[in-house]
């Protein structure tokens, strides 16, 4: 893509029909907003009622209406909400129990969500209608995001950019936050060859059985073409097609239907980086299952992609005492099972999983070791080797180092830069030690 140059300044409309002036955010592409050169800045207003509103209860991820003002150009209305799950308030609500976060806010950061079309159902803002913020509460180098994205990116695997950005809310400078690209229909428009197919976050092929999941299931994950009598034939029979196969015809059936290197590229990814919130973390709170990734069908080509998702826990696996990764860790390597594919508890605070390698999709594909390595191989060689990590995150962090120290200076809560200088220091040495490791 390439951004679209904004409309001549012609003046206001006339008797002889003059055209108004556009916005640049009404005629310019997402390019604008995800420039790795740039440090936006977003100021968002909202009257006292609705910030109350807000922070009462942030939990509830109700949109209260504001303005924007970026770039010189104020957009009015627009819906803003925090979002996030459990991780994301984790110690950002004063309710008593953390790990079910209730309450009002009490951290100076919470993600928040901007609802771009509030107004009218079809604008968008530099070619977007959602905006995240993510506060990175849980990541004091502030790269996570930024750096895993980049990652699979430069593997190839269809991810959302990431960027910084400054946030103002009501003249007060908050601190530095990830602007993330949100995963929906322009996304999937934007990076597949037919891109109006069904998006689902969240929902698997398979459930903790092995077994294809459900219906009502895929159609709760929707993200897309929900109006629209939606059918869910292709995953499913997809997900029937892979548990009814012979084991060494798995691999065909999944062939037929996805993108093999691609999926590996991602799951390389994944693990090099440390990401035990995500696709291969099975957790047991009740049924088995992972969360934090998308899938998207073609239509056309009848092909399924697996995107990554939420990656403010990645790289703490390689830290040693971090809080999150004693919550997050998963105990087995690439293709290992543990318990003979029964739930078990591990980490510090016993939480029961199960080993992802029992999973029909995942399991069948541990079995192409020469593969994985050789993509494991271009990873560490290419992307994630020391230099080409050391650069980017020496860029990005001339780029926002001055935000950081003004944030530390106006927030007891946010990290100080020296705090923050060893945050990355450890995030580097973190990848050291996923560099060294076998799988």
């Amino acid at each position: 893509m390439s951004v679209t140059d904004p409309a001549p300044a012609t003046g206001p409309a006339t008797d002889q029909g003059t055209e108004p002036v556009q916005p640049r955010w009404a005629t310019g592409d997402a390019d604008v907003l995800f420039d790795q050169d740039q440090l936006h800045t977003f100021e968002i207003t909202l009257s006292d009622e609705a910030l109350a509103t807000l922070d009462a209860d942030p939990t509830a991820e109700e949109y209260v209406e504001g303005s924007l003002t970026f770039d010189g150009e104020t957009i009015d209305p627009i819906g803003v909400r925090y979002k996030g799950s459990v991780g994301a308030f984790l110690g950002c609500t004063d309710g008593p129990d953390p790990f079910d976060p209730s309450g009002a806010k009490s951290c100076t950061k919470l993600s928040i969500k901007l609802k771009m079309n509030w107004a009218d159902p079809d604008a968008e803002f530099y070619g977007v209608r959602r905006i995240q913020l993510h506060a990175d509460n849980l990541d004091p180098s502030l790269m996570h995001e930024r750096l895993g994205y980049w990652l699979f990116r430069e593997m190839g695997v269809p991810a959302p950019r990431s960027t910084h950005a400054r946030v103002v809310v009501n003249g007060e400078f908050v601190g530095v936050f990830s602007l993330t690209e949100q995963v929906d229909g322009r996304f999937t428009r934007d990076r597949f060859d037919d891109g109006t197919g069904n998006l689902y976050q969240d929902a698997w092929p398979f459930d903790g059985d092995g077994e294809p999941t459900g219906e009502e299931q895929l159609l709760d994950a929707l993200e897309t073409n929900e109006d629209e009598d939606p059918s869910t034939e292709i995953m499913r029979a997809f997900a029937t097609e892979v548990a009814a196969a012979a084991p060494g015809e798995v691999l065909d059936v999944i062939e037929r239907w996805t993108d093999v290197e691609t999926l590996l590229r991602t799951f390389v990814v994944d693990r090099a980086i440390g990401n035990d919130d995500g696709p291969l973390h099975w957790y047991c709170f009740g049924p088995c299952g992972p969360h934090n990734f998308f899938w998207y069908e073609d239509p056309s080509a009848r092909e399924l992609a697996l995107i990554p998702w939420d990656l403010d826990n990645a790289f703490d696996a390689f830290v040693p005492g971090s809080v999150t990764a004693s919550v997050t860790a998963i105990a087995d390597p690439w293709g290992a099972i543990t318990a003979d594919c029964q739930p078990f508890a591990f980490g510090a605070f016993g939480l029961l999983q199960r080993s992802a390698a029992c999973d029909p999709l995942i399991g069948a594909l541990t079995t192409l070791s020469d593969d994985y390595a050789r993509l494991r191989d271009e990873l560490l060689t290419g992307p994630m080797s020391a230099e080409r990590v050391a650069e980017q995150v020496a860029d990005w962090s001339a780029q926002i180092e001055s935000s950081v120290a003004e944030a530390a200076s106006l927030h007891p809560d946010a990290v100080s830069v020296e705090n923050w200088h060893a945050a990355i220091d450890a995030l580097l040495a973190g990848l050291e030690i996923s560099r060294s490791r076998g799988a």
